[in-house]
């Protein structure tokens, strides 16, 4: 799949295609039905699927500071998007400028003399142009005048009754249940578990004095890290973007799993109140894995569900018991998943 930042990355050969245009955060089940419809209509006519999405998310330059937490970030959601089967990712610089442009400005610059968009593929509530001024009946309008000729499908996202109280599956849904602990109603929304990334830093140690190591991750900024609690998942080494000689010489010494290994875990979030700790981390205890060396690699942790609350135990004796207790059900439930 091609990936493309900005305008100019795309080839000035491109033909035409069929679009999908959003933030499409978390790639969620509705994400999901929306750009299966565009990759099934991009082979129905032989051309190209191509999404299109913005960096950074749109709030935060609309309004400063309210940048939402982030259930993906931008290399997630293209390897998610390209097991959809999408040909190609736009990811647009979204500036003070761009923002103020009009519906008819995108339009032109965007779908027709880039990407040369034969249809446009959208849920029932999209907006697009300056202060959201264009919707889905104005995209079909535009697409009808003689220079764009391109046609506009509407896919109404679909809703259980059992997450959200029937709710259509949406980001701000996700952001809600990951935020309240609820990483099981997160991941039906989701269709798969909420992932939160980073690098493996060093802490205070304290798991591996204790006999329960734990990968300490930096998360990624804006990432939506679950409520305070003990959760049982999954650690996996992931695949740096960027500079990879430090996964390169940890593996040739044979101290991780090759990247996408999955790694049964017990997680902890929170501030550490036993010890009187006062920094939120993402602590990850990869289960029966003796002698692990993470630290300055890239690593992904899946919530599956959630066991407890943070507590502040009395002594290390009666925290021992508790995270023994957890750790036998975090490996009860994952092998359960499997």
């Amino acid at each position: 799949m091609q990936r493309w930042r900005g305008l100019e990355d795309v080839p000035g050969d491109w033909g035409r295609s069929v679009v999908t245009i959003g933030s499409f955060d978390g790639v969620h089940r509705g994400h999901q039905l929306i750009i299966g419809q565009a990759v099934e209509r991009a082979r129905e006519r032989g051309v190209p699927c191509v999404v299109v999405t913005f960096d950074p998310h749109p709030s935060e330059v609309v309004r400063p500071g309210s940048h939402p937490p982030l259930l993906a970030p931008h290399h997630r959601r293209a390897e998610l998007m390209a097991e959809l089967g999408v040909d190609a990712v736009l990811i647009l610089p979204f500036t003070r400028e761009f923002s103020q442009e009009s519906p008819e400005e995108f339009v032109r610059q965007v779908l027709m003399e880039k990407l040369h968009a034969c249809e446009v593929v959208e849920g029932p509530n999209f907006r697009f142009g300056h202060k959201a001024a264009g919707d889905v009946r104005r995209l079909a309008e535009l697409g009808r005048l003689e220079r764009n000729d391109f046609e506009v499908a509407v896919i109404d996202l679909y809703e259980r009754g059992d997450v959200g109280d029937g709710q259509a599956f949406s980001s701000s849904l996700a952001r809600r249940l990951v935020a309240e602990g609820d990483v099981r109603g997160a991941a039906e929304v989701l269709g798969r578990p909420h992932r939160v990334e980073g690098v493996v830093v060093r802490g205070a140690q304290r798991g591996r004095e204790l006999g329960y190591p734990t990968a300490n991750v930096e998360t990624l900024p804006h990432t939506a890290v679950p409520a305070d609690g003990v959760y049982a998942g999954w650690l996996t080494i992931g695949q740096p973007e960027g500079d990879e000689s430090e996964l390169g010489r940890a593996q040739a010494e044979g101290e991780v799993p090759p990247v996408g290994e999955r790694m049964p875990a017990a997680i902890s979030v929170g501030s550490n109140p036993t010890f009187d700790g006062t920094m939120r981390t993402v602590e990850a205890y990869a289960i029966d894995r003796v002698g692990l060396d993470l630290y300055g690699l890239h690593v992904a942790v899946d919530f599956l569900a959630y066991l407890r609350g943070m507590e502040k135990f009395d002594s290390v004796e009666a925290l021992l018991e508790r995270m023994a207790d957890d750790v036998k059900r975090a490996r009860e439930l994952t092998d359960a998943a499997g």
